[in-house]
């Protein structure tokens, strides 16, 4: 694992994760098309610390190039490669269904066939914990069927891990997706609840409230998220000699692909998660109660028992702590 390519690498978690390795003496190649989905000042100003670093190099690559990505791959001789790079959002997905189609489909079978034909060790890639779906069990399971979605979002993360499987299958390329569960921290997305919530409250403008506040999610503090990673980088799946086609398991596979949750496997109530961030910012937020809004779950949790299992994964970060963390980072980025 010397010469590693991140995909995604201007993003939220690319970044980090770039940074992580970059720092470990690693060979990082960052991959990313610097779209507008989101504010790019902010993608550059991540690029902008990871470019300081001796061993990182950066490339402006769309997936859905083809030919730009297999050059990449040609020069770069890439030992792992972990794609971090997707039209994320799940409300954007109603919006603008093609852009996910290009990024998450068109650009992910490009990974993939650059992946099998310059012989890549190990690929792991950034699925959601949005395939989960209409599913209501708790905690949510990899070995659950997951054929349920209820957006295109979801759908196009599920179509990731199936397109995988069938690669690991006919190229026997080394596969592992990570299902994410509702990462934040510092240098988070501004599309998502923590970044908006912190933006309304310090404007005193209203916070969006969905599902009346009866929403749970599984947040899970970046740092927690990155080890994990960085962990299972290094732990190349293996195929599971039990797993049969009479009763398939959908977590694990006879070819050499595995699916984890990375998650904090501890939900919280989004109203408490306000709470202590009212707490932090020693403001209290104007709230506007909204329906379940479409493509959105009411809850999930993370059951992270395989994950723990492979490579001792377990998150260590308190949603006090990380909410503090972001903060103090906000207040810094934005001169607060």
């Amino acid at each position: 694992m010397e010469k590693i390519l991140v995909t995604g690498a201007a993003g939220f978690i690319g970044f980090h994760l770039a940074a992580r390795l970059a720092d470990e003496g690693y060979t990082v190649a960052g991959l990313d098309n610097l779209n507008d989905y989101y504010d790019v000042a902010l993608k550059k100003a991540r690029l902008a610390i990871l470019e300081k670093k001796p061993k990182f190099s950066f490339y402006q690559i769309d997936l859905s190039d083809l030919g730009a990505l297999n050059q990449l791959f040609e020069a770069g001789r890439f030992d792992t490669v972990v794609n971090m790079a997707a039209q994320a959002g799940v409300r954007y997905s109603l919006e603008n269904p093609h852009a996910y189609v290009e990024a998450n489909l068109v650009g992910f079978v490009n990974l993939l066939e650059c992946c099998r034909h310059h012989s890549v060790g190990h690929l792991v890639f950034a699925s959601s914990s949005s395939v989960y779906g209409a599913n209501t069990k708790m905690p949510f399971s990899v070995h659950d069927n997951v054929d349920h979605p209820v957006s295109l979002y979801a759908a196009s993360k599920k179509s990731n891990e199936l397109l995988a499987h069938t690669y690991s299958h006919l190229y026997g390329l080394p596969c592992t997706g990570l299902r994410f569960f509702t990462v934040y921290g510092p240098w988070g997305r501004p599309d998502m609840a923590l970044f908006l919530f912190t933006r309304a409250i310090l404007n005193n403008a209203p916070i969006q409230v969905f599902n009346h506040g009866k929403m749970k999610r599984d947040f899970t503090y970046i740092d927690d998220i990155i080890e994990g990673v960085v962990w299972v980088m290094a732990k190349h799946p293996a195929p599971d000699p039990k797993w049969s086609g009479d009763d398939p398991d959908p977590g694990t596979s006879y070819a050499p692909y595995r699916i984890y949750n990375i998650g904090n496997n501890r939900p919280e109530q989004l109203m408490r998660f306000i709470e202590e961030l009212e707490a932090v910012l020693g403001q209290e937020a104007q709230k506007e109660f909204l329906d379940l809004q479409p493509g959105d779950v009411p809850a999930t949790c993370a059951d992270i028992d395989d994950l723990y299992d492979a490579v001792g994964f377990k998150p260590v970060t308190p949603i006090e702590t990380g909410i503090r963390r972001f903060v103090a980072w906000y207040r810094e980025y934005y001169g607060v």
